[in-house]
């Protein structure tokens, strides 16, 4: 359980202080979604994501949209794999931050990554922070209800279990079926399974840019 008290030094220090987290960062689909909260009360059962049962993140998240001020950032699989996942990780915090448009401190759960607004990183936030565990709840419950309603338009990848992670079922339907674009397509097992003949697809219906065709995918292409 986090500790209650943990905030409330930055709080008597700069008054509005606002927690980040993200989740997804090891999907291999799907963007990676941040969450920035400003608590206005405590609120009792917050605790790292990560540590709670579904059921219990779902009760959570309405007793924190009623007791906080929330945003979220977002950044695409097509950013991903420009930017890399740290660098889309830190875009889509940027914009949660940006998005709760408050003049507050931030502090963000993980490695420093350069922010340029006031903030502290705190490795292992998410354990520590009230305001970074209420972040890891609704980014992760958003982030899942994201992938559960995609899931019908790539049928066959089991978005609606595994939100994009790589379960067993979902590494053989990208072996079988081939990655979509919806997929991150510099991370492994993904570019493993991209082919010529998808390549050549995705640019004759000009469904990629040559900016995201790099590495590996981008050797297939030229050749």
């Amino acid at each position: 359980m986090v500790d209650e008290k943990f905030d409330l030094e930055y709080v008597s220090k700069y008054k509005n202080v606002v927690g980040i987290d993200e989740v997804g960062r090891g999907a291999l689909a799907g963007p990676v979604v941040a969450a920035a909260v400003k608590l206005d009360r405590q609120i009792e059962g917050v605790d790292d994501s990560k540590r709670l049962s579904a059921k219990k993140r779902e009760e959570m998240v309405e007793k924190i949209i009623l007791n906080a001020q929330v945003a979220f950032g977002i950044a695409t699989p097509t950013e991903i794999d420009l930017y890399n996942i740290i660098g889309a990780t830190k875009l889509a915090m940027q914009r949660a931050y940006e998005k709760l448009n408050l003049q507050a401190f931030a502090l963000i759960d993980g490695l420093e990554m350069g922010f340029d607004f006031p903030h502290e990183s705190i490795v292992k936030g998410d354990g520590k922070s009230p305001s970074i565990a209420s972040a890891s709840i609704v980014a992760k419950v958003f982030r899942d209800e994201i992938m559960k309603k995609l899931s019908p338009f790539f049928k066959g990848y089991g978005f609606e279990h595994n939100v994009g992670y790589a379960t067993k079922q979902h590494l053989q339907a990208i072996k079988e079926k081939g990655p979509t674009l919806f997929h991150r397509l510099t991370f492994q097992p993904v570019s493993e399974a991209i082919t010529l003949e998808l390549l050549e697809r995705w640019k004759k219906d000009e469904k990629i840019s040559d900016q995201r065709l790099r590495g590996k995918t981008f050797h297939l292409f030229s050749q």
